[in-house]
């Protein structure tokens, strides 16, 4: 048995305590990762462990959650794991894609995923609309001083230089002089 402990968000402890399910549950190798399981983008030892795989191979996991949060990266997940001859199960959910059950039982564990993933990025959203309209939440401070480049166009210097003297981007500049900038 193979195994994979990603972490997402969660205290250092949290890596021991999977470890120890793990071991329990029979794995030979464990690879951790304290990464986001909403995208399968930089996890490395994720990548390590499906390529490292070979057909008759479990990939074991503590919870779905921990691997993938969205249905699309866990049902790729799975359809590359399946190519291979290799199982997914996890130790705290009736998990196991070696039997039809489990593959059930996996789809829905994805849907419900990524409903909550969904359900607090709005929460998220609605909570930074309300600050906004609160005027507690002004968004990120800018940062150029659209005073001092009006002012140093107004002497009649260029763009290149006015870009130079601030330490910003030309463009900026530019921008900010033709009224396009935010």
């Amino acid at each position: 048995m193979l195994s994979i402990s990603p972490v997402q968000s969660q205290p250092v402890r949290s890596l021991s305590i999977q470890e120890v399910t793990l071991r329990a549950a029979g794995c030979e190798l464990i690879r951790a990762e304290k990464k986001s399981g909403a995208s399968t983008e930089g996890r490395t030892e994720l990548r390590t462990l499906i390529d490292f795989a070979r057909k008759g191979d479990t990939i074991v996991v503590t919870r779905i959650d921990r691997l993938a949060r969205s249905i699309a990266d866990l049902a790729g997940i799975v359809r590359e794991l399946e190519a291979k001859g290799v199982a997914l199960r996890a130790t705290e959910q009736p998990v196991d894609t070696s039997t039809a059950a489990g593959k059930a039982f996996l789809g829905m564990l994805g849907v419900f995923a990524e409903f909550e993933t969904n359900l607090r990025r709005e929460r998220q959203l609605d909570g930074i609309a309300k600050a906004k309209a609160q005027g507690v939440y002004k968004g990120r401070p800018a940062s150029i001083n659209a005073a001092a480049v009006k002012s140093l166009a107004a002497e009649g210097v260029g763009g290149s230089e006015i870009a130079r003297r601030l330490g910003i981007g030309r463009a900026s500049v530019y921008r900010l002089l033709n009224g396009k900038a935010a």
